[in-house]
């Protein structure tokens, strides 16, 4: 079939560059077309690095000119990554670094009852398993749930001297330090705090602590975006955050905004990927059966939908509630669909840690010698 090199870029036009606002045509983002008879090649270039963001590109290109040009040409893509200018970015939200601490991960949801604290707990064992140093913050001060996931709920954390300052030393199980607002309050009475009370008790539990050496630490945020989530930000260079939600568009449309809180211009934290959890039921006399109880693939489509690494999925399974409700998180078991589960997920969060590093201010980058084993390797 015949058709002009303009007819390809008319179709371009059709398409948005990401994260631009713009189509590729309008931002620049097409640097050459050529035709061969029925092949077409494209250069593209793009500011975003992930490899979805090129997929995706590639597809949408391909589509537009099947649609729009003739659906018998040969298109092939060349996507290259640029990285984007420097902007100003005045007023950024700065945190500050806490000696020996590798890499902070904030794990959030826009919306409660999605399981994060679950996830949290049990992807700090899946690192502790793996040979990491790990430490969580429960920062979710009116509901604090990790003293309790840890089994650690009537403990108190101890006052220790740190040269010459008193400081909290977290209490420990299962290879993981630990520190919760859970640990101050009476179980019996509700946390009634402005949100002013509430940052000054978390930036407390945050640095008058004695953390010691970690390679992680991991933040149960509260669900929402509300003062706590600036209060973190504003205190702590975060590395990535993870976001929680069940595949139900209720959810999704939360969690949306999660992502879009850490993507502020002026807070700027690498959302390093979405976990869905509860994305199916399987009943325990039935381990082979999948029930979509809240919807298939929603929080795998909304990563692709925004450019995000989608982490992986949890089940909604029983034994999982059964063993955070007495305290022994299923990542603890051994040779477990649960168990690979999470190292699955906990494997590629490390991962997109990995590529997300090279461009973040103070912290450390911690390298993985191997992915079934993943030990942490000082410079």
């Amino acid at each position: 079939m015949s058709f002009k090199k303009q007819d390809i870029y008319n179709a371009l036009e059709k398409i948005t560059a990401p994260g631009e606002g713009k189509s590729l045509v309008e931002n620049k983002n097409v640097t050459n077309v050529v035709s061969f008879g029925n092949e077409v090649l494209i250069d593209v270039t793009i500011s975003n690095p992930t490899l979805q963001a090129k997929k995706k590109i590639e597809t949408e290109i391909t589509k537009a000119i099947h649609k729009n040009v003739g659906e018998n040409i040969d298109v092939k893509v060349n996507v290259k990554v640029v990285a984007a200018a420097p902007k100003e970015k005045p007023n950024q939200i700065r945190g500050k670094e806490i000696p020996n601490i590798q890499n902070i991960i904030a794990i959030a949801s826009g919306k409660g009852g999605v399981g994060k604290s679950t996830i949290t707990a049990n992807t700090a064992i899946t690192l502790a398993k793996m040979g990491f140093k790990v430490g969580v913050l429960d920062a979710d001060v009116y509901g604090p749930s990790q003293h309790i996931m840890f089994d650690v709920e009537k403990e108190k954390p101890l006052s220790v001297k740190v040269q010459g300052r008193s400081k909290m030393k977290p209490v420990e199980n299962y290879g993981v330090k630990l520190l919760s607002l859970g640990f101050f309050t009476n179980p019996d009475q509700a946390v009634i705090w402005r949100g002013p009370m509430a940052s000054k008790a978390l930036n407390q539990l945050i640095f008058d602590a004695d953390w010691g050496e970690l390679d992680f630490l991991l933040i149960d945020l509260p669900p929402g975006t509300g003062d706590i989530h600036l209060s973190i930000v504003q205190a702590l260079p975060i590395n990535g955050a993870v976001v929680v939600s069940t595949p139900q568009n209720i959810a999704l449309a939360d969690a949306k905004k999660g992502v879009a809180m850490f993507q502020q211009e002026s807070i700027n934290v690498p959302v390093l990927g979405i976990i869905e959890n509860m994305a199916y039921f399987t009943p325990e006399e039935l381990p082979n059966n999948k029930y979509y109880i809240f919807g298939k693939d929603g929080a795998r489509n909304l990563a692709e939908d925004i450019s995000t690494k989608f982490l992986g999925e949890i089940p909604l399974v029983q034994s999982i509630r059964e063993s955070g409700d007495v305290g022994h998180p299923v990542a603890l078991q051994e040779n477990t669909p649960l168990e690979k589960a999470f190292t699955d997920i906990t494997k590629e969060m490390v991962s997109e840690l990995l590529k997300r590093n090279a461009n973040l201010p103070p912290t450390e980058v911690v390298r993985i010698t191997t992915m079934s084993g993943c030990s942490a390797v000082k410079k």
